[in-house]
């Protein structure tokens, strides 16, 4: 059974891809986040909302500076606390939470671990860089943009 074409979003609204890229050019470059840090969340994020091409993407980013290792282990990255740094953790940990806030409502116990990890301003960068993952994830999956992976 062929796979059903679907719109490419981007082309269809070139004025909310506009400023959905916005966003993303304000979180890759003018956050003091580390850029690890940022493609480690967006490949997290990522993962959880099962984004094919946004998974794709950001591994590919991910290993220019991270270990296979690692990256093979970042859906269980609880399980191996010895190979993220603590902000690194605390990072996954509100990434998890915020992705999942139907669920979570963003608790006080991990807002108060996040903010514990993170300045104020970083801590708000870091929720927008949760933020417009989703936001793109919601968009790469059901409009199935492709993978560079190849058979």
């Amino acid at each position: 059974m062929a796979e059903m074409k679907r719109l490419n979003w981007s082309e269809v609204a070139p004025e909310g891809a506009k400023a959905l890229f916005g966003i993303h050019h304000y979180v890759t470059t003018r956050t003091g986040l580390p850029v690890e840090l940022i493609h480690l969340v967006f490949l997290r994020v990522s993962q959880i909302n099962g984004c094919a091409h946004c998974i794709d993407m950001h591994t590919r980013d991910l290993l220019k500076t991270m270990a296979i290792d690692k990256v093979a282990l970042i859906p269980v990255w609880a399980e191996v606390p010895h190979l993220f740094s603590d902000q690194y953790r605390a990072a996954l940990a509100w990434a998890e939470e915020v992705t999942n806030v139907s669920t979570t409502h963003a608790s006080d116990e991990a807002y108060a671990a996040a903010a514990a990890a993170f300045a104020e301003k970083d801590l708000v960068d870091l929720t927008l860089v949760i933020a417009a993952m989703n936001a793109f994830n919601r968009l790469g999956a059901p409009f199935r943009l492709p993978v560079a992976a190849k058979p």
